[in-house]
């Protein structure tokens, strides 16, 4: 069995490159029809109310092939940083780890935890540090990143970094409530990410 599983393995990936993404889905409706049918059999002088499914647009389909570039939002509440910008690859700061995110990546929902968001795009890499959020990757090789704090890793003072290090650190070491303690550890763990983009 060990001596065909090199040649079953090799059959296997051949067929994965020509096989559609498995994602493939049909686009969602736009009317409930079924709740049309039975509201109308029930109450035939109403019009049916609207359901969430009326107010919403049917989902892009997903390519039958891997684009050869990735297009990313990357949104701040005060901001909008790229908008629908053609990338090759952005690597994200995700609670699980980095991740890197190509085109054909498969539709994922992640936290972003502080640290450094990096956008490629052929030979040049820009780089933000994000506080928080969250990025939705769908599977039609677009990527929403949604931070709370983004600045661009060049326009980070280094000096500010250690001063506000030291001073959450002391608020640690003196904290009496678990409320302190917290907020404490939340101010060390964003500057010692802050620290380590700037270090790299």
């Amino acid at each position: 069995m060990f001596r065909r599983a090199s040649s079953l393995l090799a059959r296997s990936l051949f067929s994965a490159r020509t096989r559609s993404f498995s994602a493939d889905l049909p686009a969602a409706p736009s009317t409930d029809d079924a709740f049309v049918a039975a509201w109308k059999k029930m109450i035939p002088n109403i019009d049916p109310p609207k359901t969430p499914l009326s107010f919403m647009s049917p989902r892009p389909a997903t390519p039958s092939s891997i684009p050869s570039k990735l297009t990313v939002n990357f949104v701040l509440p005060y901001a909008s940083e790229l908008s629908a910008k053609e990338v090759d690859m952005v690597i994200i700061p995700a609670t699980t780890g980095q991740m890197g995110v190509l085109p054909g990546h498969v539709a994922t929902i992640a936290e972003l935890k502080p640290g450094v968001l990096s956008v490629h795009e052929g030979n040049d890499t820009k780089k933000y540090f994000v506080s928080s959020g969250f990025t939705f990757i769908h599977g039609n090789s677009y990527a929403d990143i949604i931070a709370v704090e983004a600045v661009p890793v060049e326009q980070i003072d280094a000096s500010q970094v250690q001063k506000g290090l030291a001073e959450f650190t002391q608020k640690l070491n003196s904290a009496s409530t678990d409320l302190e303690k917290a907020e404490a550890q939340i101010g060390i763990d964003v500057h010692s990410a802050l620290n380590a983009a700037i270090t790299g």
